[in-house]
Order: structure tokens, then C-alpha cells, then sequence
């Protein structure tokens, strides 16, 4: 499989979204009320199918993804997904609602997840938020951020470590920003929340726990023993060099 992680001179008008739903009934509730809400559905019933509308399609910016599939599991879709490609946005679906399964799909590399049944209106928020933080372009934020043996490119959206890029979700981006516009502010989970996915965000505040977990072992040192990204217990996180 082959996708361009840069999506810059890629067709920005269209607003695909893969469905990866092999229950025809949902696929198509999924699929009607995306494109009610403006986007072009891309659909697919298997792992392979996706992969396949993944290479036709690559300008794909937001895939949904069900666990429970007949040649494969979305978490090894998700996986192999983010590998190739740590710009696109990934959503969960599942009727799974144990605790575990949330943390999977997210530390496999998803953005967010949504349990069966959901609403339209809940599915396309999330959806939105997803364009949102892939639309807020580069361009728009000139410059670079350097604290410590990070660099922040904010033209196009890397990390660096002691010169050593560092792969990052368009969510972890976010955070990472954040944290690094407010050296040693201890942040909230709901400001968090807010900035990154939205003041109009439906989903558990865990999210944001779970999405800087993953961070943590990307920049740290020691993941378990973290120096960059502390934690305020009972509270949220700060940054501190």
C-alpha cells in the first residue's frame, strides 16, 4: 500500500470519508447521512476492499473503521493505517463499549471512537472536528516553536527530537502545540479537550488521557516515568523542560 502523507497538493475540495462497515445496513445509514452532511463517502466491506479504496483514493483524509470485520480487525486496519500514513483521520466504530477495546483502537493509532448505536449528528461533529484540525493548514501558522531538544515546525506540522523527526497524528500535533504555547501551565483535560477536538467535542474526556499516553512514548526518554509531559493529578497535564 501506498499513500502520500502529504496531502497539500491533493484535491482540498473534496471531503472523502472511507467506511469500513462490512454490515451493508449500517454501511449505508453511515453513508447516506455522510453525504446529507456534505461528504463523499468512499465505502468498503473488508480490510482488503479498504486498502484498495485507500491506493485509488488518497485523498482520503478520514477513515472509519469497524473492528469486527470478516478478513481482518480494525485495530490491524488502524495499525497499518497510521504506519503508512500519520496525517489521516481514524474513527473507531464498534459495538464494543468495554474500556479495553477504546484503549486499543486508540493506542493502535486512532483519533477517536464511537460505540454502536450513535446518532448522525454525533458521527459528523467528531467527522467535522477531524477536517477542522487537517484543514488548519500550515500556511496559517508560520514559524517554529523550540524548547529544549524540541523543534516545532508549525509551516509543515513536524517534530523534531535532538534533530531526529518524530511521526505525528494530526491529533498529537495538536497537543503537542498546545503544550509547547504554554510552557509550565498546568492544562485541564477539558481545555484539552476543547482546543484539540472541539468546544462541541461528544466523547470521554479518557480520550485525551489515552491520546498523550501514545504521545509520551513517542518524545520521552522513559515513557513510564515521563519529564516532558507531567501529570497534575486530578487535574490534567503540563510541560516542563
Amino acid at each position: 500500500m501506498d499513500i502520500d502523507p502529504y496531502r497539500g497538493a491533493l484535491n482540498k475540495m473534496a471531503k472523502k470519508v472511507l467506511v469500513l462497515e462490512d454490515e451493508t445496513s449500517i454501511r449505508g445509514f453511515v453513508v447516506i447521512n455522510l453525504r446529507r452532511a456534505g461528504y463523499e463517502p468512499i465505502e468498503a466491506g473488508t480490510g482488503a476492499e479498504a486498502f484498495e479504496q485507500l491506493r485509488l483514493n488518497p485523498d482520503i483524509q478520514v477513515a472509519l473503521l469497524d473492528i469486527m470485520l470478516p478478513d481482518t480487525d480494525g485495530f490491524e486496519v488502524c495499525r497499518k493505517l497510521r504506519a503508512s500514513d500519520p496525517h489521516i483521520g481514524i474513527i473507531m466504530l464498534s459495538a464494543r463499549t468495554q474500556e479495553m477495546d477504546k484503549v486499543t483502537g486508540l493506542m493502535t493509532g486512532a483519533d477517536d471512537y464511537v460505540t454502536k448505536p450513535f446518532s448522525p449528528a454525533e458521527l459528523t461533529a467528531r467527522i467535522d472536528a477531524l477536517f477542522r484540525r487537517a484543514g488548519n493548514g500550515a500556511a496559517s501558522e508560520p514559524g517554529e516553536l523550540i524548547q529544549g531538544p524540541f523543534r516545532l515546525n508549525t509551516r509543515n506540522r513536524t517534530l523534531e527530537k535532538n534533530g531526529q523527526r518524530i511521526k505525528l497524528t494530526q491529533v498529537e500535533y495538536s497537543i503537542i502545540k498546545m503544550f509547547m504555547d504554554n510552557p509550565g501551565k498546568a492544562l485541564s483535560r477539558e481545555d484539552i479537550l476543547g482546543t484539540v477536538w472541539g468546544r462541541d467535542y461528544f466523547g470521554e474526556v479518557k480520550i485525551a488521557d489515552v491520546n498523550i499516553r501514545r504521545l509520551r512514548i513517542k518524545i520521552e526518554d522513559d515513557p513510564t516515568n515521563p519529564t516532558y509531559i507531567t501529570t497534575v493529578w486530578g487535574y490534567g497535564y503540563k510541560w516542563g523542560l
